[in-house]
């Protein structure tokens, strides 16, 4: 069974304090929260961090996005080896702090894309949207040179360098969905954008510590059934992003958890069926509500603390 997670800021706060009053003990470290320069961890500040969550009754169970890995890696170009060292450093620290998961993701070029943070939905609550028609124009993006097989090769090679050393620092790697999960985003090509894509990333090295971020909202735009490729790939899963979205690839708005296509209940109960007991979920993309600003859209403090009693239910009435 999976186990509600938050992402919380690198330093205490009402945060820390509302995380474990919802029941919440696993720490996600987003850079949404640290900043989103912020991709390389010596040893003696992940050890910071995790001292300090665990003094104060929670644990550093996931990093996520603030990670050491570059263009160069993605893109599979000129001193990517270098790059990838760092990563393996990176993941051996992880393993000999006990950070049971690295979420990361495969966008060269163009990462998270997002083009309205201001759609109203219920109750004149705030979400957050994109529309490929936005996104049009500009300067050509240097990634775009590379073709998809490039980037799928450039994906292999990392794969086959970090997943061995993973697996001996016990480290779970998740691959996080290209988000929107289009062909290409400005001419750059994705290649983490449907179930049959995904089957052949894991592939490259079947091992567990090879595994998916299953971030809901973007299988949904995908047009998959979720439920359906939840168990599809079971023990694969090594965490989960809990959301939904209204539309598809190339145009959707985030929705209220209870209030999307997708049948969360039916969600929830392939996690139950499906993956490990080790494996956190954190709500993501939640709405703006009353008396928050909007400043960090997707990420204020009440939409997820909505989520998060949203997603007990689930698990209660699925157990």
């Amino acid at each position: 069974m999976v186990r509600p997670a938050l992402v919380i800021p690198p330093e205490p706060d009402e945060r820390w304090e509302l995380a474990k009053q919802m029941g919440v003990k696993d720490a996600v470290i987003h850079p949404l929260e640290i900043g989103d320069d912020k991709t390389n961890w010596t040893f003696d500040e992940l050890r910071g961090l995790q001292n300090w969550l665990e003094a104060d009754g929670l644990e550093f169970s996931v990093i996520e996005g603030s990670v050491p890995l570059t263009d160069r890696i993605r893109l599979g170009l000129d001193g990517r080896d270098e790059d990838i060292q760092e990563f393996k450093q990176f993941v051996r620290d992880c393993g000999e702090l006990g950070i049971s998961t690295i979420c990361y993701d495969w966008m060269g070029g163009v990462r998270w894309a997002r083009t309205e943070a201001h759609n109203e939905a219920r109750g004149g609550s705030l979400v957050t949207g994109y529309d490929n028609a936005k996104m049009q124009g500009g300067p050509t993006v240097p990634a775009s040179e590379r073709s998809r097989e490039d980037i799928f090769a450039a994906l292999a090679y990392f794969l086959e360098e970090v997943v061995p050393v993973a697996e001996r620092a016990g480290v779970k790697l998740g691959l996080h969905p290209d988000d929107p999960p289009r062909e290409s985003v400005r001419g750059v090509p994705r290649i983490a954008n449907s179930v049959e894509n995904y089957e052949r990333i894991l592939n490259v090295v079947d091992s567990e510590h090879n595994g998916v971020t299953f971030c809901q909202g973007n299988f949904a735009a995908m047009g998959t059934d979720v439920p359906a490729a939840i168990r599809r790939f079971g023990e694969k899963i090594n965490f989960v992003h809990f959301r939904d979205v209204e539309g598809d690839a190339d145009k959707f708005v985030e929705t209220w958890h209870d209030n999307g296509p997708t049948d969360m209940h039916a969600a929830m109960a392939a996690y139950q069926d499906a993956v490990d007991d080790d494996v956190v979920m954190r709500p993501d993309h939640v709405p703006t509500m009353a008396g928050e600003d909007n400043s960090n859209p997707g990420y204020h403090t009440k939409g997820r603390l909505f989520a998060i009693g949203y997603m007990r239910g689930l698990l209660e009435s699925v157990e």
